[in-house]
Formats: structure tokens, sequence, C-alpha cells
């Protein structure tokens, strides 16, 4: 196992690693429901709460292998046989988030997330033990003694008071976001740009699978109550424009070229929490929109809308932030996402029109920012065009 070159040609994702995203549906389903009654049954306090958390275990175990696998992937038994415990970890870990949103007892998602750190800390080890290069080394071992470290704080979390749970927890999120800092802070790891854009596009596509989940039961749940059919389909059809217009912006720039250093990939990358958290958020608002429609939820229609809207704006805003403005040229293309971002927030105070409003402005984002694109296409070319003929 030693790093590979971050110059590789077609450096692509593996079918391991596709394997090992397709597991974490199944975590990312189990905090999306909770959501969804959390928020339905009127507590958005403790589903938020409890949403955010469960999250940032799921996404960061998910950009710890990612990263890793980047610059580590042999491929061989012993590495295929590891990346198999962490999944493992993540099918615990999805197993306690029921816990963790009815009873706060987040001890079985810990134990999840112990298992797969161990298992990551074991590749971080067998990478130092192989690695070539001296300098290459030490960052493997500062990657296997800082992992050790914060697996110890989360095991110490366990035996906190209550009162100070919520301190020790935010206390060891900090520490987590630090470890690759230090770690590579003289030599880092030989991360693939083309690869790691991949990978977290890929992912997206995973959250953005679980919205589409979402507006699919609105469907069916429209055909099987006919009395709700002329509210549902709307918030079905809104909730699939939001979806195709999240794939389509997020899709329609290249970002691999960005990523030139560990300094701009870092900040892209952990912003990623907001891009995913949201992504997923939409399918679990949609479901409470669907909910509150059929009379099953407790919630006012404007906080029911709200559950769509805010994550949707969020994503659009997240996106635009760390994604699409490196690409945006003039005040109109890096207007575009900000502007469609406060103006599905506002669709929220629109009663039974929120929903399919909102996908309504999310469509006309995609078709303006496609025009701005193609205007400013033509503007690069003609140019070219000109001096050719000229030339010619």
């Amino acid at each position: 196992m030693t790093s590979r070159d971050t110059a590789e040609e077609h450096r692509a994702s593996t079918p391991l690693e596709l394997f090992f995203d397709l597991t974490f549906v199944v975590a990312v389903a189990q905090a999306g429901s909770r959501l969804v009654h959390s928020l339905a049954e009127g507590h958005p306090g403790h589903g938020l709460t409890g949403y955010l958390l469960v999250f940032f275990a799921i996404w960061w175990a998910w950009v710890n292998f990612t990263w890793f696998a980047s610059a580590y992937d042999s491929d061989d038994p012993l590495y295929r046989v590891a990346t198999l415990v962490q999944i493992t970890g993540v099918l615990v870990l999805a197993a306690g988030v029921p816990r963790a949103f009815e009873n706060n007892d987040y001890a079985v998602a810990i134990v999840g997330y112990l298992i797969m750190r161990l298992a990551l800390t074991f590749q971080w080890l067998r990478a130092a033990h192989d690695e070539t290069d001296a300098a290459a080394r030490r960052t493997a071992l500062r990657y296997a003694a800082g992992l050790v470290l914060v697996q110890l704080g989360w095991v110490l979390l366990l035996l906190l008071p209550d009162a100070a749970w919520t301190a020790g927890f935010l206390l060891l999120v900090v520490a987590e976001l630090a470890v690759p800092a230090i770690a590579e802070r003289d030599h880092p790891t030989t991360w693939h740009p083309r690869h790691i854009a991949e990978r977290y596009g890929l992912f997206t596509i995973i959250m953005l699978g679980e919205s589409v989940s979402a507006a699919t039961i609105a469907i069916q749940t429209a055909l099987d109550d006919e009395a709700a059919l002329d509210e549902l389909l709307p918030i079905a059809a809104g909730g699939l424009l939001i979806v195709f217009a999240a794939y389509w912006i997020y899709f329609a720039v290249p970002i691999h070229d960005y990523l030139a250093s560990n300094r701009q990939a870092f900040l892209w990358g952990y912003g990623h929490y907001v891009v995913f958290g949201s992504a997923a958020a939409i399918g679990a608002g949609l479901e409470v929109a669907v909910e509150q429609a059929v009379g099953e939820a407790h919630i006012s229609r404007t906080a029911a809308s709200a559950s769509v809207t805010i994550p949707a704006a969020l994503f659009l805003l997240s996106t635009f932030a760390l994604h699409s403005r490196h690409h945006k040229v003039g005040p109109a293309q890096k207007a575009t996402l900000p502007t469609a971002g406060v103006l599905i927030l506002l669709c929220t105070f629109l009663g039974a029109a929120a929903v399919p409003a909102a996908g309504a402005v999310a469509a006309l984002t995609v078709a303006v920012g496609t025009v701005l694109s193609a205007r400013q296409g033509e503007g690069d070319v003609r140019p070219g065009r000109r001096r050719a003929t000229a030339d010619g």
C-alpha cells in the first residue's frame, strides 16, 4: 500500500467504493425518517439537532474513507476486508439512529462510528508501514495517532453526564475536523482531484436519491388518497423539479481544476456537510409536506412548506458558495443562484402553492443559468471566429 499518483489517468471510483456508498443510504434514510417524524409532530428543535449530530457522523466517516482511498486504494484482499469492516460500522451506526433520536441514546451509534474509525486507523498504520517516503510515512502516522486520540474522546463522551454532552460533542467535532489539517501540514497526501470530484458528485446523487424516493411516496399517497389528489400531485411535481434542478446545478460545471491544493480542497470538502445534509433533508421535507396535506402532521402548512424550502435554498446557496461561483462571470451569472435561494425561501408563505412554486423557481433558475452560460460561451467564441476569418 503505497501512495498513488495525483496525475493518474482514468482515475475513477471502484466497485468497492460504490458498494461503500450504497450502505450509507441506509444510515441517511434512518436519519431522514426520524427527522420527518420530529418535524411532523411539531418538534423541529429536537429533530434538527438529532439530524445534524447523526448526519455529521455519517458524513465525516464517508469523507475520511473517500480521501484515504483517493490516495492509497490498493484494492487488495486486506484493503477490501478493512473496508467491509467499515461498512459493518455504517450499518451499526444506522441501527443506532432510532435510539439517538427517540431517547438521546447515542451509545449504539457511537459504537458503529468507532468500528469505522478503528478500521480506518488500521488502514493508515498499514500505509505508514508500506510507505517508502519518510514524509508520507509521518503523515500516515499522524492520521493514525489523531484517530486514536479522538476515538478515546468519543468513548469518554459516553461516560459524561447529560449536561456536559453537547459541549463534549462539539469539542470532539472540532478535534475530528482538525486531524487532517494537522496530519497534512508538512506533507499532503496524494489525493486525486478528478477522483475526489467524482466521489463527491456520486454521493450528492445518493443524497438527492432520498428526495426522489420522497417524491415517489407523494405520488403513491396521492393515488391511494384521491381526496387529497389535488394537493399531493403539485407537491410531488414541485419536489421533482427541485431535485432535478439541484442535480443540474451541481453538475453544471467541473470542479476538479479548482481543487489544486489542500487549502482549497479542505474548505470545499468540509463545506459539503451543508450540501449533502440539505440535499437529503429536501426529501424529508417533502414527506412532511405530504403528511401535512393528508392531515397526518400536527403542524401548519407554512411549517410544512418550510421543511422543503429551507433545505432547498440551503442547497442552492451552499452549492454556489463552494462550487459554482468559481465559474461565474459577470454580475448576472453571480446573482442567479443567490437570488433563487431567496425566492425559494419566500415561497414558504404561499400556502398550498409553496412547494410547486419553489419547484418552478428552481426550474427557472436552471433555464436562466443555461441561457447566461450560452451567451457567455458565444462571447468567448466569436472573437476567435473573427480572428480565424481574418487570418484565413
